[in-house]
């Protein structure tokens, strides 16, 4: 039997910036319910989270394992990912389960229409982490995960650490910086509408970086393309050790991220602007934060509880949050005639529920889940 090793130490500022933008991206739902389309959406910026993700992991990803597949095989590198992450996967699934009939609405058509056993056929895929194919919609929005909105990103999450598994951390500096180049390309392709490809024909949201939670050419482009440069960029600047040192760094990355994701739609006449802004956030903003994030420290105690609530929050939170939306939406399109307060009011009900829910998951379900499997399975 192999000998489990112990995590490392925690990045402090990461986890808490990781639970940071999991609150934008709670905000962000909760206002795309009321938005007509993409330009007038509240939080406008608020799908950047998702780009912002995936480059803290690459971070994480490189620092916690490049120097230890000596003592790691590759299964055990799969089981210490799986023990992270999928007891959440399956505790939202549930969620979603529980929540489903309770959305039926105009927008959701095929709701009323699903029965008992196609609900829980669903289920179990989407436990497993399988993409939903079209033909097996329950929802009407294509989704791969439709109990469950965000575990598309966990999709590839998951696709990412398998490719690091078996080729990124056998690269040396050089070939992944060259692959982060590479990867550039892509969310330039994207951001500037470029369609080098030939994958944005038709594509709704020129300009942005949105989409990947369909199982069409398009959606599959778009979901990689989002995966692809953060997470390289944040595995190289681990690799590299670009980190850098500020004072009161988890004060002013917060600030950072809750303001340009707040940033209006920028488009209008001249959608170039809006282009530029997403580019330079995911080519540049976001490796920046991570590296600010990784250099600095922690100082006071109630900065570093706070920053710790908000790191052990950010998945459950992420992760359980949007049936509870999907709920809203529901109710939502059901009522539009009530006053502009009731519907704040209800936002806010949401917001609350959703994070009484995750963090009540985390104590009780989560963290006996992991602690049982890391003694009986790793």
């Amino acid at each position: 039997m192999s000998t489990y090793i112990e995590s490392k130490p925690r990045y402090e500022i990461l986890d808490g910036l990781r639970g940071v933008a999991a609150l934008m991206v709670v905000a962000y739902h909760l206002c795309e319910v009321y938005m007509t389309s993409y330009a007038d959406a509240m939080v406008n910026h608020g799908y950047l989270a998702v780009d912002f993700f995936f480059a803290l992991s690459g971070f994480v990803i490189g620092y916690a394992y490049d120097d230890r597949w000596d003592r790691m095989s590759t299964w055990s590198f799969f089981k210490r990912r799986l023990t992270r992450l999928h007891p959440m996967v399956i505790f939202g699934v549930l969620i979603g389960v529980i929540c489903f009939y309770f959305q039926d609405c105009a927008d959701f058509p095929l709701i009323k229409d699903t029965g008992a056993v196609q609900l829980l056929i669903v289920m179990l895929i989407n436990m497993l982490m399988l993409p939903l194919l079209p033909c097996m919609d329950i929802r009407g929005t294509g989704e791969v995960s439709a109990l469950n909105g965000p575990t598309w990103t966990l999709m590839y999450e998951y696709l990412a650490n398998i490719i690091y598994a078996f080729v990124l951390r056998r690269l040396p500096k050089i070939a992944v910086a060259i692959l982060t180049a590479m990867a550039a390309v892509l969310t330039l392709d994207v951001a500037m509408n470029m369609n080098i490809f030939g994958m944005l024909n038709d594509y709704e949201t020129p300009n942005a970086i949105l989409g990947g939670w369909s199982l069409t050419g398009q959606g599959v482009y778009l979901g990689f393309t989002r995966l692809a440069y953060p997470f390289l960029a944040g595995l190289l600047i681990s690799r590299m050790g670009w980190i850098v040192s500020v004072k009161n760094a988890f004060l002013w990355c917060s600030v950072a991220i809750i303001a340009l994701f707040n940033v209006p739609f920028l488009g209008g006449y001249n959608m170039m602007a809006e282009g530029l802004f997403n580019s330079v956030m995911i080519l540049l903003v976001m490796p920046l934060i991570v590296s600010v994030a990784a250099g600095s420290k922690i100082s006071g105690k109630r900065t570093s509880s706070l920053c710790r609530f908000c790191g052990e929050i950010s998945f459950p939170l992420y992760i359980t949050h949007y049936p509870f939306v999907f709920i809203q939406h529901a109710w939502a399109q059901n009522h539009p005639g009530l006053p502009t307060s009731v519907h704040v009011v209800v936002a806010i009900g949401t917001f609350l529920i959703a994070l009484f829910v995750s963090y009540a998951a985390l104590r009780l379900y989560d963290e006996p889940v992991r602690n049982w499997l890391k003694k009986n399975w790793l």
